[in-house]
């Protein structure tokens, strides 16, 4: 049975917990294939918001699977926290798993990240300081530690030994600061590993074990598509694939494997931390929709960057990710604005650009198509008929630039907020 992914298309935020448990109802297994507890995924159902780092956003539902992929770097003190905060509201989290070859973020991953970006002060790229891009560096450098080493305690002593003594070095001579010490982060982790122990799993044969018995699998990640190492707008970017192509990488399966490519993309852009972002909005109404769309990071609480559709960078994002099912999110934040714009090409120099470049200038600036507002509440629309005209013809827009159907549009942030535009093609793949 062929699976489903899930990616955002932008520059992250762009609502993928909520399609996420969305389609994790007629899922038995939910994957997360890449990234670390540097990002969130926000769930509201009813009086509850939930925020999930790490663990899948399937853990709502008490039949799926959840399993933290080997892609994914795992802070485990984060991880813990994660499970307590949903077990104290009555979650159950007994299916939720690791994977042997995860990495493990330690403290000294978190110190050196946040030392760089002090050193590079106006040069920095703007990270969340959770250590990420170093373990992932370590994870390269083949000097990382794995959630399979917290199986083998005396090899956990060993190599925590090691990279200690030699991040200590880097710690004291370079950013001439104080050294870690090493007894106390083994005793810290070594109390980790006896409560993580009996969620450690051999997650590659599990997963083609599930995919060979028919099993229904979403793969989920973090970040977003112009966040891609490779890909995205490279150096502020993140250290990871959140292309499609990084759920081979980070799940360890095969590209038969998947079916679906579901791309989830805001009826606008946001953007955190630094890096260029060609359709920003410096007036006020980026701040009306900072305000309405709550545009404010899960994971860090940063106010997020707001600017218009940026059309060129999402055709990009659609053709690298192979996108077949598109997901419109946040339709009801533009409800108020009297014009709304679209970015179809770019202006650099005076020069015209029609295709995402490999490097975005910063004073590279969106050339825009406007649409006419519908100054009308879609909240509570969940037919795409009853949508006001003005609202369709700027996802009719949306669709003729892509050359791709919108299957779904989500008009709030509950689990029922949501108009189904094709409902034969919706229920034929996530039925």
């Amino acid at each position: 049975m062929p699976s489903n992914v899930i990616v955002g298309l932008q520059w992250g935020d762009e609502g993928k917990g909520k399609i996420t448990d969305l389609l994790s109802k007629n899922s038995d297994y939910v994957i997360r294939y890449q990234g670390g507890n540097n990002s969130g995924h926000s769930i509201h159902v009813k009086n509850h918001y939930f925020i999930l780092h790490l663990i899948p956003s399937g853990v709502i539902y008490s039949n799926v699977k959840c399993i933290v992929g080997p892609g994914v770097v795992v802070d485990p003190k984060s991880f813990l926290k994660e499970i307590q905060d949903l077990e104290s509201m009555n979650i159950d989290t007994s299916k939720v798993f690791l994977a042997k070859r995860a990495h493990v973020t330690m403290p000294y991953h978190r110190f050196l990240d946040q030392y760089k970006e002090e050193v590079l002060a106006d040069q920095s790229i703007g990270t969340t300081h959770r250590g990420i891009g170093p373990t992932y560096e370590d994870k390269t450098a083949r000097m990382g530690i794995r959630v399979l080493d917290f199986l083998n305690l005396k090899k956990f002593y060993q190599k925590l030994k090691y990279n200690i003594d030699f991040k200590n070095e880097i710690i004291t001579k370079v950013y001439k600061k104080k050294p870690i010490v090493f007894e106390s982060v083994y005793e810290e982790y070594i109390e980790y590993a006896k409560v993580l122990s009996n969620r450690i799993i051999d997650a590659v044969h599990e997963i083609h074990d599930a995919f060979h018995n028919q099993k229904k699998i979403l793969f989920e990640g973090a970040q977003a598509m112009l966040l891609d190492i490779n890909y995205g707008t490279y150096p502020y970017v993140t250290t990871s694939s959140t292309s499609t192509g990084g759920v081979c990488i980070g799940s360890g399966i095969p590209p038969n494997f998947l079916g679906n490519f579901i791309g989830i993309a805001k009826a606008y852009c946001t953007r955190v931390g630094f890096g260029p972002f060609p359709t920003e909005i410096k007036s006020k109404i980026g701040d009306i929709i900072r305000q309405k769309g709550n545009e404010y990071g899960a994971t860090t609480k940063r106010p997020r960057r707001c600017g218009w559709l940026d059309l060129i960078a999402l055709k990009y994002s659609c053709m690298i990710n192979g996108i077949n099912c598109l997901i419109i999110t946040k339709l009801d934040i533009l409800s108020e604005l009297k014009v709304i714009k679209v970015c179809v090409e770019y202006k650099y120099n005076g020069k015209e650009i029609k295709h995402f470049p490999a490097n975005i200038e910063k004073n590279m600036k969106g050339v825009y198509i406007d649409f006419p507002g519908w100054k009308k509440n879609i909240s509570h629309i969940r037919e795409y008929k009853d949508l006001p005209e003005n609202c369709k013809k700027y996802i009719k827009f949306i669709e003729d630039y892509l050359n791709l159907e919108v299957l779904l549009i989500s008009v709030g942030s509950e689990r029922n907020q949501n108009i189904i535009k094709n409902k034969d093609s919706f229920f034929k793949i996530f039925s």
